[in-house]
């Protein structure tokens, strides 16, 4: 039996209190002081047709339970097993939840140290994955820097859309730091944004890194303290893995829907941005690269999602981009071609600005890679895109506002279909939407002069015939 000793009206413990918890504490029985309750959090990680997981951190080292039913009232409830919270794992405490039904909602509150968390009295809720094909939406982005919007009203956008995904494509957070305490510090300082706590609470988050959150500005394999930051960025997300037991890092793979989504890590292996490009050059590593296609080659899935923090075009040249790992990108996009997958299309952030490329693949006798890019969050939009230029930019540079992206997938239809969209803070969609389907992510198939937006085809051909992409009256 567990029992609590609630702080009195003045802030102070009579003896007699004092005298009982000792009492308690000597026959073996746990006694907790005080209101014991979450501080950060609850977060939903990575969630299957069986399972849903729940990240929280608590206030003190207390044995933490999750109580969970499919009804609101908890009439038919369970708990899951004590995961018990303690200063080594800065009282994180991840509690996955196991034989649970697909596609369903699931109410979940916390019990700690055998009592109710008093300061979050209403019961949270989120939903398992389907088990099979399924429509469904994602929602994206990328550099949320609390320093500059503590408010983030951008997320009160994204959780309007009800997205059964959100996924983080780094610089989630800007600790800027080789300090442990620093990284964990600015993340639970971003969990506490009061506008991101509904899509937190209900939505699986799942993320990867870029620089900011890795450690420094455009940094790479040459950081010192980089195994230290990924036991930080483990501790603080609830993804299904990270890396390989052979190749460490944030990579993982997902599959929702009927999509396969392909996590990478564009940091830890990741060789200095000013070395000369080249066939040795590699941003990703030959670990995960080996990783990356041997999954690819096994999906069996019609759509087929590369998600990176930094982008797949050569817009940022030179740069902290794809775009300086040249021969890496083509060596995969190669790859892709010469297996014949089918399917593939990418997601990037990093830029501070919403943009729609593409690379013309299917000149190379593959198909057009499209790269959707949604940045940022939470951050100055910035102009430094006027002296860039994709391979072919679909639609007009969006650097208004902050923006999400969104990929609504149909997959129980007669033929699947991805429409992908970018949203400005307020919500509104920013551009005509794409949309694909698989039978335009296959080999010899060229769709971007169908796609491409008419002003950006007058731009993209000046530019090729020796003139500004951004000449006078192209705006």
């Amino acid at each position: 039996m567990n029992t609590a000793f609630p702080i009195g009206r003045r802030g102070l413990l009579g003896s007699a209190a004092l005298t009982a918890a000792w009492a308690w504490a000597q026959r073996g029985v746990a006694a907790v002081i005080g209101y014991p309750r979450v501080v950060q959090g609850p977060m939903v990680g990575h969630a299957g047709p069986g399972h849903i997981t729940i990240w929280a951190r608590v206030s003190g080292d207390f044995e933490v339970e999750v109580e969970y039913a499919t009804d609101r009232s908890f009439a038919r409830s369970r708990f899951t097993a004590p995961v018990k919270a303690s200063p080594a794992g800065d009282f994180v405490t991840v509690h996955r939840i196991e034989g649970l039904t697909p596609d369903t909602t699931y109410h979940y509150r916390f019990r700690l140290g055998g009592v109710a968390d008093r300061f979050q009295p209403l019961p949270f809720k989120t939903k398992t994955a389907p088990a099979g094909l399924s429509d469904f939406r994602v929602a994206f982005g990328s550099c949320a820097r609390l320093q500059f919007d503590s408010e983030q009203r951008v997320f009160t956008a994204v959780a309007a859309y009800e997205p059964d995904l959100f996924l983080w494509l780094g610089d989630n957070i800007y600790a800027d730091s080789d300090q442990p305490e620093i990284l964990a510090d600015t993340y639970r300082r971003q969990r506490g944004v009061e506008r991101l706590q509904p899509l937190l609470r209900s939505t699986p988050s799942l993320a990867i890194w870029d620089d900011h959150d890795f450690g420094y500005n455009d940094s790479d394999r040459r950081s010192p303290f980089k195994s230290r930051a990924l036991e930080v960025f483990r501790r603080y997300w609830a993804n299904p893995s990270y890396g390989t037991s052979e190749t460490p890092g944030v990579f993982f793979q997902h599959s929702y829907g009927g999509v396969d989504f392909f996590h990478l890590d564009g940091r830890y292996h990741r060789d200095p941005g000013d070395m000369p490009d080249g066939p040795g050059k590699t941003m990703l590593g030959e670990g995960q690269k080996r990783w990356l296609k041997a999954a690819l080659k096994t999906s069996r899935a019609p759509f087929k999602i590369l998600v990176s923090g930094v982008g797949w075009s050569v817009a940022e040249r030179p740069g902290d981009s794809f775009a300086s790992y040249q021969h890496e990108r083509d060596e995969l996009f190669d790859f892709i071609r010469d297996e014949k997958i089918e399917g593939v299309v990418c997601l990037s952030g990093d830029t501070h600005v919403g943009e729609l490329n593409c690379i013309p693949r299917s000149e190379q006798g593959g198909y057009d890679l499209y790269d959707l890019v949604s940045s940022p969050l939470a951050q100055t939009p910035n102009d430094k895109w006027q002296d860039q230029v994709p391979e072919a930019r679909i639609r007009p540079l969006f650097a208004k506002t902050a923006n999400f992206g969104l990929l609504e997938f149909r997959m129980n239809g007669a033929t699947p279909t991805l429409t992908y969209n970018l949203y400005d803070i307020l919500g509104a969609p920013v551009w005509k939407p794409l949309v694909l389907t698989p039978a335009d992510l296959r080999n010899g198939v060229s769709t971007w002069r169908d796609r491409i937006d008419p002003r950006e085809l007058k731009r993209l051909e000046r530019y090729r015939a020796g003139g500004a992409y951004y000449g006078p009256g192209s705006r």
